[in-house]
Formats: C-alpha cells, sequence, structure tokens
C-alpha cells in the first residue's frame, strides 16, 4: 500500500479527534511505511528520491492537511450552535439556502433573521428565558442586588463578557424594512451592531431604577461554563447595504425607555 494511501487516515483522525490524534495517525503511518518499504506511489520524477525522502514527503503532506482541517474546524465551531433551537434555525437557513442556490421553487421573497440578544416589552412570560435586563429589573427590585457571572476566562474581567443586545422596538423596524422592501431575499443578523458589557448593562438598570449600583458575582453553572460566549457582536452590513439605515437605540436608551416605561409601570401586553 502506498504511503499516500495513508493521507485520509489522517485526515479523518484529525477531523474526529483534533491535532493530537492527526499527530498520532501521521507518526503510526510513518512508522508502518517505513518498516513495511513501501513505495510512495508519486510521479516518476520522484521516484529516484530515497525512502526517507519519501517519508519527509509524506510528513509535510499530512502536516498540511492537519492544519488545514484544524483551520476548518475553527471556522465551523464559529458557524455552531450551541442550543437546540439554534440548531434548528440554523439548519432550517441551511436548508432554504441549498434550495435557492439550486433553483427551486421559492416565494417572491424570503427573509431569515438571526436574532441577537433582544430585550424589551412583552418578553415576561419567557421567565427564565426572558433578556437579563427583565431579570435584573426584579432581581434589584426584590433585593437591591445584582448579580452577575464571574469570568472563567483569563482575557475578560469579571462582568465584562459581551453580548450584542438589541431593543424589541428596533427588531420592528428592521423587520418592517424588510416586509417593504420586497425584492430584497436572504439571510440577515439583527442585532444593534455593537457589543456592550454586562457590567454596562447592569449599570443601566440601575440608574434607570435610581438605586444605587450593588453589583455581585457568583461562579458560572459548571454544566454552561463550556459553552458560555464571551463575546458576540452582529455584523449588520449586509442590511445596511439594502439601504436599512435607520438608528438603533444604544444600551441606555433602550434600557431607560424599558424599565421607565414597562417595567416600572408592572405594563403588560401580548
Amino acid at each position: 500500500m502506498p504511503l499516500k494511501r495513508f493521507i485520509p487516515a489522517v485526515v479523518l483522525a484529525a477531523f474526529l479527534g483534533g491535532v493530537a490524534s492527526g499527530l498520532l495517525a501521521t507518526v503510526l503511518g510513518g512508522l508502518s511505511a517505513w518498516f513495511l518499504f513501501v513505495r510512495l506511489g508519486y510521479p516518476a520524477q520522484l521516484e529516484e528520491l530515497g525512502l526517507p525522502n519519501r517519508l519527509i514527503l509524506f510528513v509535510l503532506f499530512a502536516a498540511i492537511n492537519i492544519v488545514l482541517v484544524g483551520a476548518l474546524q475553527a471556522a465551523l465551531a464559529r458557524l455552531r450552535p450551541l442550543n437546540a433551537y439554534g440548531w434548528s434555525k440554523h439548519l432550517f437557513d441551511r436548508r432554504v439556502v441549498r434550495l435557492v442556490e439550486r433553483g427551486g421553487l421559492k416565494p417572491a421573497q424570503w427573509v431569515g433573521c438571526k436574532f441577537f440578544n433582544v430585550y424589551g416589552p412583552n418578553e415576561y412570560h419567557k421567565g427564565r428565558m426572558a433578556s437579563v435586563i427583565w431579570h435584573a429589573f426584579n432581581q434589584i427590585s426584590k433585593t437591591d442586588t445584582m448579580r452577575l457571572f464571574r469570568s472563567h476566562n483569563p482575557a475578560f474581567k469579571d462582568g465584562e463578557q459581551m453580548r450584542d443586545f438589541v431593543y424589541v422596538k428596533d427588531v420592528v423596524e428592521v423587520c418592517i424594512f424588510l416586509m417593504h422592501h420586497r425584492k430584497n431575499s436572504g439571510i440577515y443578523n439583527l442585532g444593534s451592531g455593537k457589543a456592550r458589557t454586562f457590567l454596562d448593562l447592569t449599570k443601566s438598570v440601575f440608574k434607570a431604577m435610581g438605586k444605587k449600583e450593588n453589583i455581585e458575582f457568583i461562579d458560572t453553572p459548571t454544566d454552561i461554563r463550556d459553552k458560555y460566549q464571551y463575546f458576540t457582536e452582529a455584523n449588520m452590513e449586509k442590511l445596511k447595504k439594502i439601504g436599512y439605515s435607520k438608528p438603533f437605540h444604544s444600551l441606555e436608551e433602550g434600557t431607560e425607555d424599558y424599565v421607565k416605561s414597562y417595567l416600572t409601570k408592572g405594563f403588560k401586553a401580548y
């Protein structure tokens, strides 16, 4: 069996088990070829090279493949949803895109929106899945304190984990825009386009409530710690390119409106 036959094993091992597995497969493949005196099977001009040189070529090709597989996995990790809801929407979006690319039947207009951290009125029924602002308001109302997850990433200080928080009123404006611009189809990010820290958010809630800041930090639960995101920010260029130009509420503006116009008044409407 030529040495090149070991390359697929290296690629598969790297994809399924990571760089370490890929390196192990390279070593085992090279040793097997060495002890079995396997011919490489490359073009005739390489036949004059000795076995050591052919092994060097094998290692070189294996290393290139391992690096490429690692880069592919890193790219996929950035696009991989972290929960069942995210997967269901991601898979549906991919299905629609494939149908359109293949020239399948499609409506006159189709739009998919990838929502970031939406907050605002009429989320009260969502319970634990409601926005951090809603939880902060309720927690501060009861205890005069807000507890945030401690950072377990040395690149981020406690409370400086970042999210793209977008006010629901801005989300509605974008949806109305897309509804009236029917020539534009596609999948669009829908966030504010600017990441802000949880400390920024919490301080905004305290200010809107007229209360003194009192923030504590607790450990992130171990069952979500490995999947916890430390930074999200929507790239809004695609939406801007089709003509959307309305400004988004800043985090402070949206929080103040939400807290003062709805939460402090106990306003609920569905």
